[in-house]
């Protein structure tokens, strides 16, 4: 399977004086899009968007213009996808995580460890050719896909310790939906739960499960210290968000100003993730404020603990993903030996 280099994407603020003063000049034109997320106007991901959104509005004169929509106004995940195909919408920043059934080849960045724990070599990942070909597997679903922007990385809570892969034997673990994280978790000797993320707390705090994952400022924003005793920093799973065009939109744009969309969301994503990396710094400090007895894994016992979970992982994922997703895990395993070393 050949796989080309991606294309970008959009983002940016609109004003309606810009708009119609384009309108009224002859022969120039504005292309306007509505672009809706989950998060909060404070966190990083939307942080990012307005600096691109500012960045494209400058360098194409106005001419390409974003309105935000963060904090689901125009829908949960999967409205707002729907959106982006059907062209309601011209654009979203959705959690890789949210995409699957859209796209099964998009869930090998479910697989625990796919990503080095390094922060230059994943980004070198995520940036080169094995990030090019996971955006290229949208193409024929109805999107088009211009980049990945990192969103925090997952460790583990539980009541009880989990200090190293054997305390994981016989705990409960919620995960989402996912045959490849229940698989991460049988590989640990642990059961896998299925759940809502909304029923979360309740089924910890009831002891429907011992434990869960998730990025650290998830953690401390849902509170989730108060019905768990012990953290693991174990950076096991990176959340990456793809951000997603729709093709028609797109393809209306001059080649000029989709190079300029290209480099401005590959600008600013070392910005997102510093944001995303001092969201993590301050949650963890809240987090052992409250009281929790917290592990911090070391770059042997991570290789462990990947060398544990994702081989079952990954082949849960083939299982579902096919030929193109084996042409996938393939490049993978070549860039991931290059750029570590294994």
């Amino acid at each position: 399977m050949k796989f080309e280099n991606r294309h970008s994407i959009i983002v940016a603020t609109v004003a309606a004086a810009i708009a119609a003063g384009a309108a009224g000049t002859a022969g120039a034109q504005s292309y306007v899009a509505q672009i809706g997320h989950l998060e909060a106007p404070s966190q990083p991901r939307h942080q990012g968007l307005e600096r691109v959104a500012e960045l494209v509005e400058e360098r194409t004169d106005g001419e390409v213009a974003f309105e935000l929509y963060p904090s689901s106004q125009l829908g949960d995940a999967r409205a707002m996808n729907e959106g982006v195909q059907l062209g309601t919408i011209e654009g979203t920043v959705s959690p890789a995580a949210f995409l699957g059934g859209f796209n099964p080849a998009v869930s090998i960045l479910d697989i625990p460890y796919l990503l080095p724990t390094d922060l230059e070599d994943a980004s070198e990942m995520r940036q080169g050719e094995f990030g090019d070909a996971v955006l290229e597997t949208f193409a024929e679903r109805g999107f088009h896909a211009v980049g990945l922007w990192p969103n925090g990385r997952k460790h583990f809570t539980s009541v009880n310790p989990i200090a190293d892969i054997e305390d994981f034997e016989g705990q409960r673990f919620r995960v989402m939906d996912s045959a490849i994280l229940i698989e991460q978790f049988n590989a640990l000797n642990a059961s896998a739960v299925a759940l809502p993320f909304g029923e979360l707390y309740t089924a910890l705090q009831t002891g429907v499960i011992e434990g869960q994952e998730n990025p650290l400022d998830t953690i401390a924003t849902m509170r989730f210290y108060e019905v768990q005793d012990y953290l693991l920093v174990s950076d096991h799973g990176h959340m990456e968000d793809v951000i997603l065009f729709n093709p028609a939109w797109w393809e209306s744009l001059p080649a000029e100003y989709q190079d300029i969309i290209v480099a401005a969301f590959e600008e600013v994503a070392p910005e997102v993730e510093e944001l995303k990396e001092t969201a993590q710094e301050e949650a963890l400090a809240t987090i052992r404020e409250a009281g929790l007895e917290v592990e911090e894994l070391t770059d042997e016992e991570k290789a462990r603990m990947r060398e544990t979970m994702y081989p079952r992982a990954r082949d849960a994922y083939l299982e579902q993903a096919g030929e193109e997703g084996e042409a996938l895990i393939e490049l993978y395993e070549e860039e991931y030996a290059r750029i570590v070393g294994e």
